[in-house]
């Protein structure tokens, strides 16, 4: 390591009760330099950045930025430290501009004590222009895709002057474009000597990026390596304690009838003339970059959005779907990219969460069949492998790989006939991951229809039976697995005309 040390977290730990989550955790950043956290979740990357942000303090250890040891109890402190974290959830107004965003909490007035709003909106359209982001300061973040939304996260701890900056799971809203962006952010601000923490689970970004590895296993630092000396396997290892010789979980699938399918649907904003069909027994991929309409075109079927025309058959029939509720009376599940925002009730229980979908079966006339509910909870507790101490836990306490084991669960309750997956790793560790792959091919072999959404093509690659592919709010190709290749799936990912979606129906 260098001496230009900008800060170091010295044995840090941290118990809630009787669990222990960080047992004596060193971690440096120097000037200049991009380290990564890696680890499962629930290993404690999270506690120990909140502890770096002053949200939790440590039960002992100390934390030094210059070589000076700083007591950070609250954001604030954190903060005026040059801390930055910029976190995998979005946190932004969402009804405000990305100027308003930007200097949120510290906003720029005039000599009259009012806010100057257009002096926020240059200052913050001057670092949009420097980082080369095709923004408007003025543009309101509610309209933005999730994947600008983190960009402005960005953009905030570079407008704040921030020395260090920490960026949990930066890429896992961003297109292959937007990850390019964000890389060359990342090079720029390495250039003016910030300190960077990088936390992913997306191991080649690691090799791209990071000068070094720090690997975090049950609150124990396992693993300081310098990326260059770093192998996947090695880090893979060190993550779980065990070798995934089996990472892409996929059985030989026979499909049968057709279940869902799609003609000429259309949405006035989002999508056009989609036509596609998913049968029973398969698991259908839908690749594109963001914004290309692939969440949209699902969340209308699933009743979210009102389409424009076309329709929608299940078992060859022509459906009704109004709303979700309709849905999922038919047999059809969603599974959310966005699990705290849309799939969850963070500040409830995890049982409650488990049977929220299929309520009914649980309560009725006023009665709670908690027997019922009970069992139920243990089922899925076991089947899924949740990690969860009890019923009564909240659903936000969870690491994300188990967070979303249990928005899986409460689907799988209601027994659908097809069931949507949209980006259904998006943020979790390798370990999970597997168990997640493991989950989604049971289904196919039981004979449910799958369909997911995601934006890595080696997860439609090595899942999914066949895929198709839109671009800019069209269906732009139908691929077999046989002829699976990412080249074959970024050309029509990069095509704005139709070519094959609706001929293959």
């Amino acid at each position: 390591m260098g001496e230009a040390k900008l800060l170091q977290m010295s044995g840090i730990s941290k118990s809630f009760g009787p669990n222990q989550v960080l047992k004596g955790v060193d971690l440096t950043v120097e000037k200049g330099k991009v380290v990564a956290i890696l680890g499962e979740n629930g290993a404690g990357k999270s506690t120990l950045i909140k502890i770096l942000g002053g949200i939790y303090k440590a039960d002992s250890g100390e934390i030094l930025i210059d070589g000076k040891k700083k007591e950070i109890e609250t954001a604030k402190i954190a903060s005026d430290e040059g801390i930055r974290i910029i976190h995998q959830e979005i946190i932004l107004v969402p009804d405000r501009t990305i100027a308003e965003n930007v200097f949120l909490g510290r906003e720029s007035r005039n000599r009259f004590g009012l806010v100057d709003r257009k002096k926020m909106m240059k200052e913050t359209q001057d670092v949009i222009d420097s980082l080369h982001i095709h923004l408007d300061a003025g543009q309101i973040v509610r309209d933005l895709s999730m994947g600008m939304q983190q960009l402005v996260e960005i953009i905030k701890a570079v407008s704040a002057k921030a020395r260090v900056v920490v960026m949990d799971e930066p890429t896992s809203s961003l297109s292959q474009g937007e990850v390019e962006i964000l890389f060359n952010i990342i090079r720029l601000l390495k250039s003016r000597g910030v300190g960077i923490i990088y936390i992913s689970h997306r191991l080649e970004e690691l090799f791209e990026i990071t000068d070094r590895i720090y690997v975090l296993r049950d609150g124990v630092m396992v693993g300081d390596i310098e990326t260059e000396k770093a192998n996947r396997d090695d880090l893979i290892h060190l993550m779980v304690g065990r070798e995934l010789s089996n990472y892409y979980i996929k059985s030989v699938h026979h499909p049968k009838e057709k279940s869902l399918e799609a003609r000429k649907l259309s949405h006035h904003r989002y999508f056009k003339d989609a036509s596609f069909y998913a049968r029973y027994g398969e698991i259908v991929g839908f690749a594109g970059l963001v914004g290309a309409g692939r969440t949209e075109l699902m969340k209308t079927i699933f009743g979210a959005y009102p389409k424009e025309s076309g329709e929608v058959l299940l078992d060859g029939k022509t459906v009704t779907i109004k709303n979700p509720e309709d849905a999922i009376r038919l047999g059809i599940a969603y599974v959310s990219e966005d699990r705290r925002g849309e799939g969850l009730v963070l500040n409830n229980t995890v049982r409650f969460n488990m049977g929220l979908v299929n309520l009914a079966q649980y309560v009725s006339r006023g009665q709670v069949h908690d027997r019922s509910w009970e069992k139920m909870f243990e089922e899925y507790k076991e089947k899924l492998s949740i990690r969860v101490q009890s019923p009564g836990q909240m659903a936000a306490d969870l690491s994300g790989g188990n967070q979303q084991k249990v928005v899986l669960s409460k689907w799988l309750d209601c027994k659908p006939k097809v069931m949507i997956l949209d980006e259904p790793t998006r943020g979790i560790d390798v370990g999970a991951k597997a168990e997640i792959y493991a989950i989604i091919d049971e289904l196919a072999i039981q004979g449910v229809s799958v369909i997911i959404i995601s934006s890595e093509l080696p997860e439609i690659i090595n899942m999914c039976d066949r895929c198709y592919v839109m671009c800019e709010g069209r269906i732009t190709g139908e691929v077999q697995s046989g002829e699976f290749s990412q080249e074959r799936i970024m050309t029509f990912m990069t095509t704005t005309k139709s070519n094959g979606g609706e001929n293959n129906v």
